[in-house]
C-alpha cells in the first residue's frame, strides 16, 4: 500500500479527526462517506490513488447518486447481505438532495484536509458546488397535537413518564435531544428554574444556559421524585435498568411510536420540538440575535436557514 492510495489516506484522516477530539457521530458520518465513495471509486473507475479522483470524477459520482437510488450501493458487502435492503419500501427511491449535499460536504473536508497536507496539488472539490435544494417546511407541532401527544403518554409507566417529561423540557427550552438525554441532575437548578448545558455535551462545544417555565419545573420535580424510586443515577434521564442515559435513537423510536399512537404525523422527530420553540419565540417578538445565543447555533445565519 502506498501513502496515495484512497485507503491509506482515509485511515490517516480518520486518526486526524480522532485528534481533533472530533464527536463520534461526526466521525462515523464522514467514514461513511468516504468508505462509499472508495467503493464506488474502485469499482466504477478503477480508481485506487487520490491522485487520480478529479472533478470529473466527483461530478460522475453526483450523478450516479441521483440515478441509483437509496440502499442500491454498499461500501461493504456484508451489510447489505445483513440488512437485506431488498426488502425496504424504500429502495431504489430517490436519495434526497439534502443527503447528497451531506454528502458532499464531507468529501470537501477530506479534499481539503489532503490539500493542506499538501498530498494533492489540485483540489477536485474546489469548483464542485452543492446542489440547489428546496427548502422543505419545517415541521411543527401544533399547539392542540402537542396536547393531545403529552395527553396520551401513561406517566405511571417508567418510560412514557421519563419521555413525557423530556418532550415538555425540549418544548419549553428549544434544547436539542442529545443535549436533553444526557444532563445530569447537578446541570440543572429547580429553584431558578435554569440549565446549565456543560460544553462536552453541546454541539458547538460551548457552555450555554436555558430556562424553563414554572410548569416544567413543576413537571421535573415530579419526574425525579417518581425517577428516585427506581433507578439510582446521575442522570436527569436515564434508562431504569442500567442507570445510563437514554439513548437517542431509542428515544427517536419510542417519539416514533407515540406519534402513531395520537395519529399524529409519524415523520415527525424530535427536532420539531426545537423547531416550535423557536418559533414561538419569534412569534412573541425575541430577536433573532438573542434566539441564535439560546439555541446554540454558531452564528445568525444558522438560525435564519432553519
Amino acid at each position: 500500500m502506498t501513502n496515495m492510495e484512497m485507503n491509506w489516506q482515509i485511515e490517516e484522516f480518520m486518526v486526524y479527526c480522532r485528534s481533533r477530539q472530533l464527536r463520534a457521530k461526526t466521525m462515523a458520518s464522514y467514514e461513511q462517506t468516504l468508505r462509499l465513495f472508495e467503493r464506488w471509486c474502485m469499482d466504477v473507475m478503477h480508481i485506487h490513488l487520490v491522485t487520480e479522483v478529479t472533478e470529473s470524477v466527483i461530478r460522475r459520482y453526483i450523478a450516479d447518486l441521483q440515478e441509483r437510488g437509496k440502499y442500491s450501493y454498499y461500501a461493504d458487502e456484508s451489510k447489505k447481505e445483513y440488512n437485506c435492503p431488498e426488502r425496504r419500501r424504500d429502495y431504489r427511491q430517490p436519495i434526497s438532495t439534502g443527503t447528497i449535499n451531506n454528502y458532499l460536504r464531507n468529501l470537501r473536508v477530506f479534499f481539503n484536509w489532503l490539500e493542506d497536507d499538501f498530498v494533492l496539488k489540485k483540489n477536485p472539490m474546489k469548483k464542485v458546488r452543492l446542489l440547489k435544494n428546496n427548502r422543505e417546511a419545517r415541521e411543527y407541532l401544533s399547539d392542540e397535537e402537542f396536547r393531545k401527544l403529552i395527553g396520551k403518554l401513561d406517566r405511571s409507566y417508567y418510560p412514557e413518564h421519563r419521555d413525557y417529561a423530556m418532550i415538555v423540557l425540549m418544548f419549553d427550552t428549544g434544547m436539542r435531544l442529545g443535549e436533553c438525554s444526557c444532563l445530569l441532575l447537578t446541570d440543572i437548578d429547580l429553584a431558578s428554574r435554569r440549565i446549565m448545558l456543560r460544553a462536552e455535551i453541546t454541539k458547538g462545544r460551548q457552555d450555554r444556559v436555558v430556562y424553563f417555565s414554572s410548569k416544567t419545573e413543576s413537571v421535573l420535580r415530579r419526574w425525579i421524585q417518581f425517577k428516585d424510586r427506581y433507578v439510582e443515577s446521575d442522570y436527569l434521564f436515564p434508562v431504569k435498568g442500567s442507570g445510563n442515559h437514554i439513548n437517542v435513537g431509542n428515544f427517536e423510536g419510542n417519539f416514533k411510536r407515540y406519534l402513531i399512537r395520537c395519529s399524529i404525523n409519524a415523520n415527525f422527530t424530535p427536532h420539531c420540538l426545537r423547531n416550535n420553540f423557536a418559533k414561538r419565540c419569534l412569534m412573541n417578538g425575541m430577536d433573532i440575535y438573542t434566539l441564535s445565543r439560546i439555541l446554540g447555533h454558531s452564528s445568525v445565519t444558522v438560525t435564519e436557514q432553519a
